[in-house]
């Protein structure tokens, strides 16, 4: 099914959206696949992995003897096809292949009058014990695929829980829900065809969409004709022109931005791998942390972690990252950065300096609300403008992503709070 060439050749690879793979030397048996990855580039992504490798690539690239290419039409069938490749050949370094939590699954479950559902899941094992449920995957990112839901809900309209109020919802009114009274023949025809989407069978879809536009323009029925035929249209356009994976690529200054970290800390070695953290409350209610990973200055999303702060309500946020950061040294398995940076002034620094005890990471500190840092064995505060430009764009970066996903996980707290009452 790929079509393999020389990790020497990389410059071969196409430019264009489709899945590769890594194998390595296996004899005269067939390449045995390490990785399966997807990609708006083929040739720019696989390159990542050499130029800019992350703690898992270094894990397997040493081994790559060629590398495998397929392409695609869109970004949305590289993302459904790696799901499928994933689960067929089952690449021992895919990362987390063992722990299937850790993948997405779109989740077509029933309700009590058999009226389908879709959810995404963690968890395929959960919904196998549930009757007539089936699960789709795995999907590696889920960003990506909760991009691709949105854009094909909208030819596909569907429900997304088990029962819907007696009112019209948001999503009727976006004409994204079947709504309160659907015609349940066309709403289960919706999901089947959905379904053979995400299974890469976008032919078994379109086909017959066309045959049906050519009945009712026979029959003169032109309102339905047209009707099936903007599907049609708007289906093909989303396949094609949706952006849904990230786009990255490799920077020839990350390792000079690696090194000018390392001297500005005082690090043993190039800092490739940072760790930043934001807390985020209101009054110290629904309080949240966030990790965010960055590695040689690209963000990992795959290693985030968010935190729901468990001490006591109050509006504390030295205690509230003293609890992140003590539950973050508490996982030895997370691999340890070579540096730390922490939101806050010079009291949020010496609590990190604390906590991080004689373990060989250096800590940082941010007071943007200053423009200033705090930097481990300096003394007295940085001005942040007086840093490279390189270090400043980084350091930014890294704290701007850290209060977004925390944030975005108080949000989301707060609305369940609201649902809930």
């Amino acid at each position: 099914m790929f079509t393999y060439i020389n990790k020497n050749k990389i410059n071969n690879l196409p430019k264009t959206p489709g899945v590769y793979c890594f194998t390595e030397k296996t004899g005269n048996r067939s390449p045995h696949i390490l990785y399966i990855g997807k990609a708006v580039n083929i040739q720019n992504r696989a390159k990542d992995h050499f130029l800019q490798p992350t703690y898992h690539d270094n894990l397997f690239i040493n081994k790559v003897d060629k590398i495998g290419y397929l392409e695609t039409n869109s970004e949305i069938e590289a993302l459904i096809l790696e799901a499928s490749l994933i689960k067929k050949y089952r690449p021992r370094f895919n990362i987390m292949w063992r722990d299937d939590k850790n993948y997405f699954y779109v989740a077509v479950a029933q309700n009590d009058q058999k009226i389908p559902y879709i959810f995404i899941t963690h968890r395929p094992s959960y919904i196998q014990t549930r009757a007539n449920t089936l699960y789709i995957g795995p999907f590696v990112e889920g960003t990506a695929l909760k991009k691709t839901l949105r854009f094909l809900r909208r030819i596909f309209p569907y429900y997304t829980s088990r029962k819907h109020p007696k009112v019209k919802c948001t999503y009727c009114h976006l004409g994204l829900c079947p709504g309160i009274n659907p015609n349940l023949a066309d709403y289960k025809k919706n999901i089947k065809n959905l379904i053979l989407i995400l299974r890469g069978k976008k032919g078994a879809v379109l086909q017959p969409l066309r045959e049906e536009m050519k009945q009712f323009s026979k029959k003169e029925n032109f309102e339905m004709a047209a009707k099936i035929r903007d599907r049609i249209n708007s289906l093909e356009k989303i396949m094609l022109h949706c952006h849904v994976i990230e786009n990255k690529s490799y920077s020839p200054t990350i390792p000079d931005i690696a090194k000018k970290l390392q001297s500005l800390i005082g690090s043993p070695k190039p800092v490739k791998r940072i760790e930043a953290y934001d807390v985020s409350n209101i009054q110290g209610k629904y309080a949240t942390g966030s990790m965010v990973v960055f590695i040689n200055g690209v963000p990992e999303k795959k290693q985030y972690k968010k935190f729901k702060i468990k001490i006591e309500k109050k509006p504390n946020d030295i205690a509230m990252l003293k609890e992140v950061l003590e539950r973050r040294f508490s996982h030895k398995d997370w691999r340890y950065p070579e540096a730390m940076l922490i939101d806050g002034g010079k009291a949020q620094f010496n609590l990190a300096l604390r906590i991080k005890k004689n373990k060989n990471i250096k800590i940082l500190s941010i007071a943007k609300g200053k423009g200033e840092i705090f930097v481990e064995n300096k003394k007295g505060p940085i001005a942040i403008k007086s840093l490279p430009r390189e270090i400043q764009n980084l350091i930014l970066r890294l704290n701007n992503e850290a209060h977004r996903f925390a944030i975005g996980y108080h949000k989301k707290l707060r609305r369940e709070a609201i649902l809930k009452k």
